[in-house]
């Protein structure tokens, strides 16, 4: 459980968010504040625009309507503005995404140069640090493919935590994974929500999402059915929608 809540404002802001695809709407006047420090987890049933929602907070998909605020910024969706907010979030997707023909430290290095402009050492010796944080020193000349995928996915949290992010967003990002090696990324996300990073996360591990969250948000149908700590979210819901959805997992 991360302990270091900001005491100012939401690091995320959300007002309003709708979100439709031609005539389906996918997101229905969502409002959702994230405080820096905190770690907040995504549930609920396939469909219900969890995944959306997140890609929405970093520009990758565009809101029909509403605001959204990172780190006291609002999101515009010209290109200055989508760099200059995408400086401030790091982004674990369910598919690894890693450059194959680059190693290891060229794949955590590559951006902090041309993005951050560090110089090779300086990228280098933030890279070599987060790889040791996610355990992964011995892999630094090793390419994408010769590693598992639980190594790959550990990397690309490396990567991504490169770029000094002040929010991380992660999709889904053990659901690629054979289920030996979920763990190992689970662990790495854990020791992050320790340190006090703020983060979102879209997961089914509901294991992870009791013992790292500190708050649970149930999505379905367009909105928030519910949200709180997560022994209320998860031992007892209160929304028909979340009793139903919480019924169901039990049944898997």
């Amino acid at each position: 459980m991360s302990t270091s809540h900001g005491q100012g404002g939401p690091l995320v802001s959300m007002r309003g968010i709708v979100k439709r695809y031609g005539s389906a709407t996918v997101l229905d006047g969502v409002d959702l504040d994230v405080a820096e420090g905190e770690v907040v987890t995504l549930i609920g049933p396939s469909g219900a625009g969890k995944s959306t929602l997140l890609r929405c907070v970093n520009g990758l998909e565009r809101i029909s309507e509403g605001t959204i605020e990172v780190a006291g910024e609002q999101l515009s969706y010209g290109e200055k503005g989508l760099n200059r907010l995408r400086s401030r979030i790091g982004m674990v997707f369910q598919s690894f995404n890693l450059f194959p023909h680059m190693t290891v430290m060229d794949n955590l290095t590559v951006a902090q140069r041309e993005v951050l402009g560090r110089s090779k050492d300086e990228a280098t010796t933030r890279g070599a640090e987060l790889l040791e944080r996610v355990g992964l020193a011995h892999k630094a000349k090793a390419y994408p493919d010769n590693l598992s995928g639980g190594q790959q996915q550990r990397v690309a949290i490396a990567r991504a935590l490169a770029m000094d992010p002040a929010v991380m967003l992660f999709d889904e990002p053990t659901s690629a994974l054979d289920p030996e090696l979920v763990g190992e990324v689970l662990d790495v996300m854990r020791t992050l929500a320790e340190e006090g990073m703020t983060m979102m996360v879209v997961t089914h591990e509901m294991r992870f999402a009791r013992r790292a969250a500190d708050r649970v948000v149930l999505l379905a149908d367009g909105g928030i059915a519910e949200q709180g700590p997560p022994e209320q979210v998860l031992d007892s819901p209160t929304s028909e929608r979340g009793q139903a959805f919480l019924a169901q997992l039990q049944e898997h």
